[in-house]
């Protein structure tokens, strides 16, 4: 059986923050792989600066390409959209049978919203929870602190976020050193950000 983490974002661009946090998770708990699954849209965001979504996919690849436990998925980009997580779920579950066993990768700042989320408690009575820590106001609910299927993971606390890098990047600041090599290299070519 192949447990799966399945680490959810716009990846807008992909970071070396989500790369240091993906790897500390995978090589620190009993996960096979982790899945980097590209959002086309989130219900909580607005979609007007994403990139295109096979843009974001290739620069998930590229960033992932000479790590073999962390890999790029599209599975989001055929389903009904807005997408709610519970739906990529089940459609996991339907397309992999058996063989795999699926996660869900969060930062404690999600798991604070977390019973804001459709059939969420479908999905903790399903799914295990890897949180990594991120700073943040306001309490995790008491229900979510002890549950047998939410695991901590003492990963470092990254404080780097896609929207810093696109705006910093647009004003004329070198991002360069907060992207993996072959990502600076994609959006540069491409002209993205600017």
């Amino acid at each position: 059986m192949k447990k799966v983490g399945l680490y959810f974002g716009t990846f807008n661009p992909i970071h070396i923050g989500h790369l240091i946090i993906a790897n500390h998770v995978v090589e620190f708990s009993d996960l096979d792989e982790v899945w980097f699954v590209v959002t086309p849209q989130s219900p909580f965001k607005a979609k007007k600066s994403l990139l295109d979504n096979n843009h974001r996919y290739q620069m998930v690849f590229e960033a992932t390409t000479d790590y073999p436990k962390l890999k790029p998925s599209t599975i989001e980009f055929n389903l009904p959209q807005p997408n709610y997580t519970i739906n990529t779920l089940v459609h996991l579950s339907e397309k992999y049978p058996k063989g795999h066993q699926f996660c869900l990768i969060m930062g404690e700042d999600n798991l604070k919203g977390f019973h804001k989320w459709r059939n969420y408690e479908v999905i903790l009575e399903h799914y295990e929870l890897f949180v990594y820590p991120r700073i943040s106001k306001g309490e995790i609910e008491h229900r979510f602190k002890d549950h047998p299927r939410v695991h901590k993971v003492n990963a470092p606390i990254i404080e780097i976020s896609s929207t810093f890098i696109r705006k910093e990047y647009k004003n004329g600041k070198n991002i360069r050193p907060l992207l993996p090599d072959a990502v600076w290299k994609y959006m540069d070519e491409m002209n993205f950000y600017r």
